[in-house]
């Protein structure tokens, strides 16, 4: 039936999501429909983390689901999400789940995202973050990827260095190389399996690679 990702919907009937049919949800592959029920999980888990739910947090997971798929199937994941926030989240099941059934870079892409929807208040609540680590653990996620996330939206002086996963003292031919690798990694087409608004939201981890790259290529001196 689904496993613990079934039992936390299975109160929902109907065509709401894709793979899900009678209450029972149940991994196919990474489709959209898989990848949306999968971040409104741990959206939740994260909220939760710190004891309190924020209006600014459910408006950043609301405003992501108007922009990407409109309005009606927002209403719907909406109401889900109401929902999944008074549950108990088993997320170490959860994320097995999701470990098992759903390729690396769609799993880095729900980090970047649950990173979005912690900053959305402005700050970045030690509890939630540590969520969004043992998140990223459970889902398999090395912790040079989840550093190099992590530094895209907690900055400090090291931050470029960290998202491109190199030391500050590497040498420049090691930068370049590190950047040629993380450029493939999170280049937005790893994920365009998940559909066209998913590969668009992509491009935000991938700019700040770009980004990160031509500080350091400005503080070296280098082109």
């Amino acid at each position: 039936m689904g496993g613990p990702i079934g039992g936390i919907l299975g109160f929902v009937i109907g065509s709401a999501f894709d793979g899900m049919d009678s209450g029972a949800y149940e991994y196919k592959g990474t489709t959209p429909g898989d990848f949306r029920v999968s971040l409104l999980i741990l959206a939740a888990a994260v909220m939760k983390a710190d004891g309190r739910q924020m209006k600014s947090e459910l408006d950043f997971v609301r405003a992501f689901f108007l922009q990407n798929f409109g309005e009606e199937t927002t209403k719907q994941y909406m109401v889900v999400f109401r929902n999944v926030l008074k549950q108990e989240i088993p997320l170490e099941s959860v994320c097995l789940q999701i470990r098992n059934n759903m390729d690396l870079h769609s799993r880095l892409q729900l980090i970047h995202f649950l990173f979005g929807i912690s900053a959305a208040d402005r700050q970045f609540h030690p509890l939630e973050v540590d969520a969004i680590e043992r998140i990223s653990q459970y889902l398999g996620i090395n912790q040079y990827d989840f550093i190099s996330i992590k530094n895209m939206f907690v900055k400090d002086t090291n931050s470029a260095y960290r998202i491109l996963e190199v030391e500050p003292e590497a040498s420049e031919e090691e930068i370049k190389k590190a950047f040629r690798a993380m450029a493939l990694k999170y280049h937005p087409d790893r994920v365009s399996h998940l559909g066209e608004e998913f590969r668009k939201a992509a491009e935000e981890k991938f700019q700040q690679v770009n980004e990160a790259y031509n500080t350091i290529k400005k503080q070296r001196g280098f082109n």
